[in-house]
């Protein structure tokens, strides 16, 4: 019964808190660094729950600063609900992002990924972050899996998470209006030192992109398999804004400013696509100087997939993590 989601037998649908009543309305409480939940506290509806008890949520966002309206999935760590020494203590976040359509679903969310076809291990983002934070190579990162498109990529048109002209402002969506529902909801880091995006393919462009764009807000990324520029057809007509969502723009202005310091990781398959392979080799040597610190991790016959990316995402996670904040256990 529960695997058919056959209530009473299943607890998908139900209602999630994730003890957003911590610190109060105004964020009293928690350290110096902790930025307590600031509300209004959303309205989860559990997804999936995990073989550790924890839940995978979803909520519709109505963005107030983009004006978008769409779902965003989010999960918690054990630590964070569970662990007495962090009860008070911001936690990280992860704005994991997904390639392909994108618009209606974001398979981080609750997907099992395999390494390949013939492998019988299978991956999910939410157990790899439990995983590799008991073994040191990770933090206990909350983790925001909203959608990247506004409608189908099917008849080759995408936003590349950016405020396209006369488009939905996916760029504002993915930069303030999904922080801010993560702020509301749980203890977070006030600085952007526990700030943190993910993405594959059109995601890890727009991971990319989003930090570079904001280094006040951001300071990590992981590109797994990224477009290096902007590239979509919705762009014509809009050189301008097209040149500020541009990475390599983007990248060249940090150096002439000297900053703030941002930590790239990427990562891709040595069977994906050639231009793609070149195109982040030239940015790396072009760009990844001065504030711009860049590392590769080649996938020795990987192909452009997210269970590629996944199962070998532990030391590009690690190294973004030794950049990052919290949780800092309380006194």
């Amino acid at each position: 019964m529960s695997y058919f989601e056959i209530p009473p037998f299943t607890d998908k649908g139900d209602p999630v808190s994730y003890g957003q009543a911590g610190g109060g309305e105004g964020g009293k409480g928690g350290d110096a660094k902790t930025l307590m939940p600031t509300g209004p506290q959303a309205s989860f509806k559990n997804v999936k729950t995990l073989s550790d008890g924890t839940h995978v949520s979803v909520v519709t966002l109505d963005g107030k600063k983009s004006g978008f309206k769409g779902k965003v999935w989010v999960w918690a760590p054990k630590e964070y609900t569970d662990d007495p020494k962090f009860a008070s203590s911001g936690f990280p976040v992860m704005i994991a992002l997904p390639g392909g359509p994108g618009n209606d679903s974001n398979y981080w969310s609750v997907g099992e990924f395999k390494q390949s076809k013939t492998s019988t291990e299978s991956y999910s983002l939410e157990k790899s972050i439990s995983t590799w934070y008991q073994q040191g190579k990770s933090k206990p990162f909350l983790l925001a899996m909203p959608i990247l498109n506004p409608g189908p990529d099917d008849k080759g048109i995408y936003w590349d998470g950016s405020d396209i002209p006369d488009q939905p402002k996916m760029g504002t969506w993915l930069t303030e209006d999904v922080p801010d529902l993560m702020k509301a909801n749980f203890r977070t880091i006030k600085s952007r030192d526990g700030w943190s995006y993910m993405g594959s393919s059109t995601g890890g462009f727009a991971s990319l992109k989003s930090v570079l764009k904001h280094p006040d807000k951001f300071k990590t990324a992981i590109a797994n398999g990224p477009d290096i520029v902007p590239d979509s057809p919705l762009w014509r007509g809009h050189e301008k804004e097209k040149a500020e969502n541009n990475p390599e723009v983007l990248a060249k202005q940090l150096a002439a400013t000297k900053g703030p310091d941002v930590y790239i990781a990427f990562q891709y398959g040595t069977k994906e696509n050639a231009k793609m392979i070149a195109d982040v080799k030239k940015f790396m040597a072009t760009y990844g100087k001065g504030p711009v610190h860049t590392k590769l991790w080649e996938i020795p016959g990987g192909t452009h997939n997210a269970g590629t990316y996944l199962s070998n995402m532990a030391e590009p996670t690690k190294w973004i993590s030794d950049q990052m904040e919290g949780p800092t256990p309380s006194s």
